[in-house]
């Protein structure tokens, strides 16, 4: 078999994240696929390390605005599939426009079936878009042959605006690096911490409005003005909009930068040994798909406070502390809870770890390919029977 994949519309962060560790672990040929097709942007190509069963192609629209994009997936990847031979096709950005058939694709945000969170763009062009996606992903979950989900959370939320798939559907998670299962730190008592030298609560996540930083902002503050000795760490890209309203909130509480402190990116690679550094790591997010952020501090053994919505307590499960991420005094509570108890800090960190022991590339990599053939051979036996 021969599988074309389609990564026109994959433009970085979690998307390509996701495409490139597949690739690098993917075995094909194991699952009956001799060669793999990969369309895509040349920086994503570059990213994504050559194997002998992989044909990079890199088309001249694909470098271009989104509307030529998808005026390249409706007219002409089909007309490339077919001319590869291509037996299946994987779109995993989660929409497409091309009749060709079977093909498999993925869901991948969830702000779009939510329409608590999409409101809290108010009117703005993000609210257009993402009702926009709405409607696109809607109709090529409909219209595929197979669909990935990443939770079952996930699943449940698409679903109920969907409603029942024609093709099939599966749940595999994303993988971790190993990298974060290395990190190791101490657990610090307050005893050890001053002022000058706190305990440190990280926060790492896009600054967004359904992301929550003010509330964590404010919980942390609320705790310094208790006399606990600690610090709070965001980081991550923004949203302008949603940055505005941190740094509003950041002035207010901390006006002279004590405390608070904000770094737009750090690079994927420098994330462990940042974990390595911090003592307790919050996740506020209201909406998510399967935060790979929350994954990956896990498995570095961070201990955790986590917001109680969507996914996040089937990844979490009984491995941290939850709060409700629009209410500060519940996070300050849980935050409390996690300060004065180094041993739950432990105990906590150490069962995080476990749990997502078994999340790595090689297993996603593995259920995607074995859904891919399963895809395949569903379409050709419908095919023989029609």
């Amino acid at each position: 078999m021969r599988l074309g994949i389609d990564a026109s519309n994959l433009r970085g962060g979690g998307g390509i994240t996701h495409l490139v560790q597949l690739l690098d672990a993917a075995d094909p040929c194991s699952h009956g696929f001799q060669s793999v097709v990969l369309w895509a942007a040349p920086e994503t190509l570059r990213q994504v390390s050559d194997k002998p069963w992989l044909e990079k192609r890199d088309e001249p629209a694909l470098l271009s605005s989104y509307p030529r994009r998808a005026l390249w997936q409706a007219r002409r990847l089909e007309v490339l599939a077919r001319r590869e031979r291509c037996d299946l096709l994987f779109v995993p950005g989660g929409v497409f426009a091309t009749s060709f058939r079977p093909i498999v694709t993925m869901s991948r945000n969830l702000l779009p079936f939510q329409v608590r969170e999409l409101l809290r763009y108010g009117l703005s062009l993000m609210t257009v878009r993402l009702l926009l996606l709405r409607i696109t992903q809607t109709r090529s979950f409909r219209r595929a042959s197979g669909t990935i989900f990443l939770t079952r959370y996930a699943r449940g939320t698409v679903l109920s605006v969907t409603g029942g798939l024609r093709g099939a559907n599966t749940i595999i998670p994303h993988g971790i690096d190993a990298k974060f299962f290395a990190v190791e730190r101490p657990i610090r008592t307050l005893a050890d911490r001053t002022v000058s030298d706190p305990l440190r609560i990280v926060y790492v996540s896009i600054i967004d409005v359904y992301k929550h930083q003010w509330h964590v902002a404010t919980a942390v503050a609320a705790l310094r003005e208790k006399g606990l000795p600690v610090s709070l760490q965001l980081i991550g890209p923004s949203y302008p909009p949603a940055l505005k309203r941190l740094q509003r909130v950041m002035r207010r509480l901390d006006p002279q930068g004590a405390f608070i402190s904000y770094e737009p990116a750090v690079p994927h690679q420098q994330l462990p040994s940042l974990y390595g550094g911090a003592d307790i790591a919050v996740f506020a997010s209201s909406c998510e798909n399967m935060p790979n952020i929350l994954a990956e501090s896990m498995a570095a053994a961070m201990p955790l406070v986590c917001s109680n919505r969507g996914c996040m307590p089937e990844i979490l499960g009984d491995a941290g502390r939850y709060f409700d991420p629009e209410d500060p005094a519940t996070l300050a509570a849980a935050l409390r809870e996690l300060i004065d108890s180094p041993a739950l800090r432990e105990r906590l960190a150490c069962s995080a770890r476990e749990r997502v022991r078994s999340l790595s590339w090689e297993r996603c990599a593995r259920d995607t390919f074995v859904f891919l053939a399963e895809v395949v051979a569903r379409s050709r036996t419908h095919a023989v029977v029609t």
